[in-house]
């Protein structure tokens, strides 16, 4: 049987043989001890159905660079690889060579990446969001177009209406002023020195109002390309308008960026931050660097009481366990949390995924920015609503 069978003709019977022999595939690499995860077997067959290899060679380059993970894995491979396809004349291996030196490299094209979902690869073909979603580790320096007159005019009207949006808390410390219910009774034994030791005025303490941290996570991965511009420059604005402010990148690592964004200037800003940020436009694991996130005691601090806003679109590649697991924590922390995402932006999105449906119920709201456009009217929309721990499981979302 030749891989050119698996897309030829309308006969529902060669389908099913089509697919009972990758299945059979698959389970003979595992019983020959070749680790293969789920999500390597899903991005194998996900690469069989779009790219329909015509030959062996093809479907053995695909199956190499999407279910081989380490160079002891090879002879095995290969030999499971000839019982079930039989020999790949144009794809030798061997366990000396790299498996990543494939038919990509030759200009062919190669397996793509794809969503964590079936329905994710569908949504790419039709043009939607997930193609571009991967765990690859990609070091590259990012360069950002210059922001024009039509986005500074958004960042000016983000930076006047964001403080206001933010919600507010009274401060721990007491400050002097106002009609408070506490005496200051410091200042009042300091001016009775000027009344002969007569209390003559009364003076007061209180705990003045003041606005939440805000902290920004934001997705820099390859499927965030086209919005990771203008959410950057949005953090941008929220490092100039919030006095406690914190943005962190995250793709294939995480990255603290808020220093870099104290930069005047929103181009010379991003231009700094290209040369820190190179895991922009890679792969994603968002449950590891929430992890990592967590893990760090610094970092907890930033979220406890904290808005805390995640601008990504979701596509988890990675252990969407471990994704679930640090949302929910972070959503104990944080005041509140939202999540960002462009895929929500349009009428018919439904978090269908199963990184999204697993922390859906975490969530304060489900916003669809995708933009600056879109992230002034997130802003204007507030953030006042602050559910309790049980009505976050009936999360907003909001087009």
């Amino acid at each position: 049987m030749t891989a050119s069978d698996m897309g030829a003709g309308p006969d529902s019977r060669l389908v099913a043989r089509a697919q009972d022999h990758l299945f059979g595939f698959l389970r003979a690499l595992r019983t020959r001890g070749v680790g293969v995860p789920a999500g390597k077997q899903l991005d194998f067959l996900s690469g069989v159905e779009l790219l329909a290899p015509s030959t062996t060679g093809r479907l053995y380059w695909i199956a190499v660079a999407t279910l081989v993970t380490a160079r002891s894995d090879l002879p095995a491979f290969d030999e499971v690889f000839h019982r079930y396809f039989g020999t790949a004349e144009d794809a030798v291996v061997t366990a000396d060579e790299p498996p990543g030196e494939t038919e990509d490299d030759r200009g062919e094209p190669g397996p793509a990446e794809s969503g964590d979902e079936p329905g994710d690869l569908a949504a790419a073909q039709a043009g939607g969001p997930g193609l571009e979603a991967s765990t690859s580790r990609l070091d590259a320096v990012r360069v950002f177009a210059p922001t024009g007159a039509p986005a500074h005019a958004l960042l000016r009207l983000i930076r006047r209406e964001l403080p206001a949006a933010v919600p507010g808390v009274r401060s721990r410390r007491h400050r002097r002023g106002g009609r408070g219910v506490r005496l200051d009774l410091r200042a009042i034994c300091r001016a009775s020195r000027r009344t002969q030791g007569e209390f003559v005025h009364l003076y007061w303490r209180h705990r003045p109002p003041r606005r939440r941290r805000v902290l920004l996570l934001i997705d820099v991965s390859g499927s965030m390309k086209r919005y990771s511009p203008d959410l950057l420059r949005f953090a941008h604005a929220v490092v100039a308008s919030c006095d406690r402010a914190e943005v962190f990148t995250f793709g294939t690592r995480l990255t603290r960026v808020t220093s870099t964004l104290r930069d005047p200037g929103v181009d010379t800003a991003l231009a700094s931050l290209a040369r820190l940020v190179l895991d922009a436009d890679g792969g994603t694991l968002i449950g590891e660097n929430l992890r990592a996130f967590l893990g760090d005691d610094r970092f907890v601090t930033m979220a406890r009481g904290a808005l805390v806003l995640v601008l990504s679109d979701g596509l988890e590649r990675g252990d969407c366990a471990a994704m679930a697991g640090a949302v929910h924590r972070l959503a104990r922390l944080s005041h509140r949390l939202d999540w960002w995402s462009p895929p929500a932006c349009h009428p018919d999105y439904r978090p269908l995924t199963r990184g999204m449906s697993a922390i859906l119920g975490d969530l304060d709201a489900l916003t669809g920015v995708r933009d600056l456009e879109t992230a002034l009217a997130a802003v204007r929309e507030g953030f006042a609503h602050a559910p309790t721990n049980r009505e976050k499981s009936r999360v907003r979302v909001l087009g």
